[in-house]
């Protein structure tokens, strides 16, 4: 019997769970089941809680291990849930001492004291083509609507040293793309010697792994792009064409109560300075219908800027309360009109993509194969394969020959 593990939530989530089920297969806790929680809507933590209560039910006796952030914050809730046998903080889950059989049940850390990133090779990505590499970990921000920073604690950066080492042992095992993540990638560094920021990290990692062919970063705050990196992003051809902008607003009210740190004009420049730099990249955006006291315009001022900016890959949440947030004391908008918002903004994404996936007929793409017939080319737009296959977790050229609701359609080239 092996470990189970059902994640939710961001890669992150994802990098860590593997993580951890390396660490607890390596502990002898074959047949546990593993919930890494997420805590950034009320609705992904109800899936892992009905998640719990499914395998308490269907499966009684075994083990749960619950940990993530929504676990990190409330470890009473989660522990008192049917079948769990034991909580750890986000504090400890990588510690290898936490997995160990004789470990106690100890209180969940307060993450808020945590310090460092440890280095975590992870070297499987279980039903995953590529390789997730954490680069930092936590938030010293304090957006409004967010939580996440008491599940995860301060920002911390992982060394140079061992995002290289990881990164070499992703690519001997075999994966062709490396995905680096973290809470706030764009805040790598200051706490590290000689304070690099996330462009001279991957300046770096790029010329001591040359063997890596593909190169992706998660979303990244457009208030924090470096120098480094707007160069990277025009002249490094490792450096996938795909942006994914945690923009969240389109009006500046909104943003200012948010308390983001860009403005709709900055949000506009970075999309406008990235394709100068790179014609034809992909841009992603995550956004949020229906924060309290957004008026009609102001959410009109959100639909405009998705043509505006030229966004083509939206990321839509409905705005959800989170305990113990500002925004959570702020006037609060219908969950209705939420919905109704997120699904006119989801509308307008799956528009523009499809505008998208117009402009790439006809032309040759590097598919990542996720399974023999289907993949993600380097825009990160969904392609499958009508014609011709190829070994899951390679790169394969295909020409494109047609779109639908899912994604593009292809011919192997």
């Amino acid at each position: 019997m092996s470990v189970e593990v059902l994640s939710f939530g961001c890669r992150l989530n994802t990098y860590e769970s593997e993580a951890m089920r390396g660490l607890a297969t390596r502990a002898g806790h074959a047949g546990t089941v593993l919930v890494n929680t997420c805590a950034v809507t009320a609705e992904a933590e109800k899936q892992a809680a009905q998640a719990i209560r499914r395998i308490a039910r269907e499966r009684p006796g075994v083990p749960i291990v619950v940990t993530g952030c929504a676990a990190q914050i409330a470890p009473a809730r989660w522990g008192a849930l049917p079948g769990v046998a034991r909580v750890i903080g986000n504090a400890d889950k990588l510690k290898p001492e936490a997995w160990a059989p004789d470990a106690p049940a100890a209180p969940v850390s307060d993450i808020m004291a945590a310090r460092d990133v440890a280095a975590h090779p992870v070297t499987e990505f279980t039903g995953r083509a590529r390789a997730l590499i954490e680069v930092q970990q936590g938030c010293d921000h304090r957006c409004t609507f967010c939580v996440i920073p008491f599940g995860r604690g301060p920002s911390r950066s992982a060394p140079m040293g061992a995002v290289v080492q990881q990164v070499r042992a992703a690519v001997a095992a075999g994966y062709q793309e490396v995905v680096l993540t973290g809470v706030d990638i764009a805040s790598y560094g200051p706490d590290l010697p000689g304070a690099p920021t996330l462009g001279q990290m991957i300046r770096r990692l790029l010329a001591l792994v040359p063997e890596l062919p593909r190169l992706r970063l998660s979303s990244i705050d457009p208030a924090a792009i470096d120098d480094d990196l707007w160069r990277l992003i025009g002249e490094e051809p490792r450096l996938m064409p795909h942006l994914h902008l945690s923009l969240q607003h389109g009006a500046d009210l909104m943003l200012k109560r948010m308390k983001r740190r860009h403005s709709r004009a900055d949000a506009l420049a970075v999309a406008a300075r990235a394709r100068a730099l790179r014609p034809g990249l992909a841009l992603g955006a995550d956004l949020i219908a229906g924060f309290p006291t957004e008026t009609e315009e102001q959410f009109a001022e959100m639909l405009a800027l998705v043509e505006e900016a030229g966004l083509h890959f939206l990321h839509v949440f409905p705005y959800s309360e989170r305990p113990g947030t500002p925004a959570a004391r702020m006037p609060q908008l219908p969950v209705a009109l939420r919905r109704d918002r997120a699904a006119r903004l989801r509308a307008a994404g799956a528009a523009a993509t499809q505008r998208f996936f117009a402009a790439r007929m006809g032309q040759e793409e590097a598919v990542l194969l996720e399974r023999p017939d289907a993949g993600h080319t380097e825009h990160f737009c969904s392609i499958r394969l009508t014609h011709g296959s190829g070994q899951r977790g390679r790169v394969l050229r295909a020409r494109v020959t047609g779109a639908d609701a899912r994604g593009l359609l292809a011919e192997a080239a």
